[in-house]
């Protein structure tokens, strides 16, 4: 792997990146073996419509281990970690990992091939790294803050489109808390009218980076977990992008709802603001 961000100040978050991507890409080939011969059997369900399974527990696992170990070695630091499937006790760190061990759950379970690995390296509520890792196309997306976006070693940017007219974007839909249905569905009709159309890829970590990357040129969601966006909205951000929650402020990290886009922010905003009371 080319490192390219050898003259930054801190190195050692380039050595952090370089030692996790090694971890992520070896947890992406245990998913992907187990992909080939997984049985819908094996599914267990956390709540309606929530589903997981041993595979998601087993990379999670893995990933702490190798992630902490990576950082131990690079930052001589203990982080902490806040994961999906809670197999470490959350602890209140300085430096936290952020991870959700196999985004696109219900896309593995029913073999479409879209899920990824997205982990994410926080210190004192700030986005440092971003890694969002696509298993079935080995696409492995990546930043640091303050050092760009890539993709597979080639610097990515958002799109250059200006117009709403010009964009496809991506979206999710709720699998349990439908109460704000009824608004989401006129949010999406009214962005059918006016873009190429939307998609459901069904991970979010997948979708944001799809915009970091310029093949959408947004995407917006509601109802998301911070393990699902940290990493791929800092990608966006170092692709050149914009994240946001709805209101256009900053908390959509923990604030559970996300938009973000190469350049049509401010067109957006007011269609989702217009059907979306928080």
């Amino acid at each position: 792997m080319t490192y390219w961000l050898v003259n930054m100040r801190n190195d050692w978050l380039v050595d952090c990146l370089r030692l996790n991507i090694g971890t992520v890409k070896h947890v992406g080939e245990y998913i992907k073996n187990e992909a080939s011969r997984f049985k819908k059997e094996a599914i267990e369900h956390k709540g309606l419509n929530d589903l997981v399974s041993y595979v998601d527990k087993e990379a999670e696992q893995r990933l702490v281990t190798g992630l902490q170990k990576g950082t131990e070695t690079a930052l001589n630091i203990k982080p902490g970690f806040i994961t999906e499937e809670n197999t470490i006790n959350k602890e209140e760190k300085d430096w936290q990992w952020i991870i959700d061990p196999l985004d696109g759950t219900t896309n593995f379970i029913h073999g479409l091939p879209v899920f990824a690995i997205s982990v994410a390296l926080m210190h004192q509520n700030q986005l440092k790294i971003g890694i969002v890792y696509e298993i079935n196309r080995d696409e492995c997306f990546y930043a640091i803050k303050g050092g760009g976006a890539y993709l597979n070693d080639e610097r990515i940017k958002v799109s250059n489109a200006t117009k709403l007219s010009d964009g496809l974007l991506a979206t999710g839909f709720p699998y349990y808390d439908f109460d704000k249905m009824k608004d989401y569905l006129q949010i999406l009709n009214a962005f059918m009218r006016q873009t190429h159309g939307l998609r459901r890829m069904g991970s979010a970590a997948v979708d944001l980076a799809y915009v970091a990357c310029g093949r959408f040129e947004g995407f917006f969601e509601y109802n998301l977990n911070p393990w699902d966006v940290a990493a791929g909205a800092l990608i966006v951000q170092e692709a050149g992008g914009q994240v946001s929650d709805f209101n256009g402020g900053d908390n959509f990290l923990f604030g559970r709802e996300i938009v973000a886009s190469a350049n049509l922010h401010d067109q957006m905003l007011p269609v989702i603001q217009q059907f979306w009371q928080t």
